[in-house]
């Protein structure tokens, strides 16, 4: 099968369209991010086209007794002088497996070509930077980093709050679709990408809606979209209060394992 890319709509032509992603990783950072835009914008976006790969676990997704392969899924989002099409979904190529390479390059090149065919000259990635516990005690930041120096040089000039760069040459990587996608697309085809990272906490296994809200009210800004932010800032306060008790509850275990016991055995 490889990765195959399947058109629900075919329009004549895009107009200047950008591409946001926002798949499974750190935090679900970004997978939050992308599917909070993807069903809260209005006129509500459409499905233009599903994603199906061998990259994918080896099963079906079941509901109600009714079941489907899984797959990602790319939503359209028109107005009067520009499309933006949403990649959204529950898989990408399993992460931390070297062994898989190959199927992260495959995956991604398959959307850089597709991309490319539709017209696209921007490629916004979405994902999570783990910095720890340093993220449940201050408010996250959004690190962005771009494809090239002009991009970068017009993103700083927008001057926009909580947004910062790298400037101490520090080596990052950054792994699966959130990378190599903009990787693939900007050296093969020149599509100018950035990748925004929210800062997050690795444990945040059920998702960092705060980091996501960050990443919402930037894109919000640089693209004008009109998006109401409550529901999102209220799982946000929910994740981070069950966090916090979590921690404060492991800690005072902690706390109670290293007090020395009376008992004598």
């Amino acid at each position: 099968m490889a990765t195959n890319i399947d058109l629900i709509l075919k329009p004549k032509k895009l107009k200047k369209p950008i591409v946001f992603v926002g798949l499974p990783g750190i935090g679900l950072v970004g997978k939050i991010s992308v599917d909070y835009l993807s069903k809260e914008l209005s006129p509500k976006p459409k499905l233009f086209a599903n994603i199906y790969s061998d990259k994918f676990p080896q099963a079906i997704h079941t509901k109600n007794s009714i079941f489907e392969l899984i797959h990602d899924e790319i939503y359209i989002y028109s107005t009067k002088t520009q499309d933006y099409l949403f990649l959204v979904g529950p898989v990408q190529p399993a992460l931390g497996n070297i062994l898989n390479s190959s199927d992260h390059y495959e995956f991604s090149q398959k959307l850089a070509d597709f991309f490319k065919k539709q017209g696209v000259k921007e490629i916004y990635t979405f994902a999570g930077l783990n910095v720890g516990d340093k993220r449940i005690k201050n408010k996250p930041k959004v690190l962005a980093v771009c494809s090239d120096e002009n991009t970068k040089n017009l993103l700083i000039k927008k001057n926009i709050k909580n947004l910062f760069f790298e400037k101490d040459n520090k080596d990052t990587l950054i792994s699966g679709v959130a990378g190599l996608l903009p990787g693939i697309a900007y050296t093969q085809y020149k599509i100018s990408s950035v990748c925004f990272m929210g800062e997050t906490n690795g444990k945040l296994t059920f998702g960092d809606h705060g980091s996501a809200k960050e990443l919402l009210e930037i894109i919000s800004k640089l693209f004008k979209f009109k998006l109401d932010l409550k529901k999102i800032d209220k799982n946000s306060k929910k994740i981070e209060e069950s966090f916090n008790e979590i921690t404060k509850n492991i800690k005072l275990l902690e706390k109670k394992e290293d007090t020395p016991s009376n008992y004598i055995r």
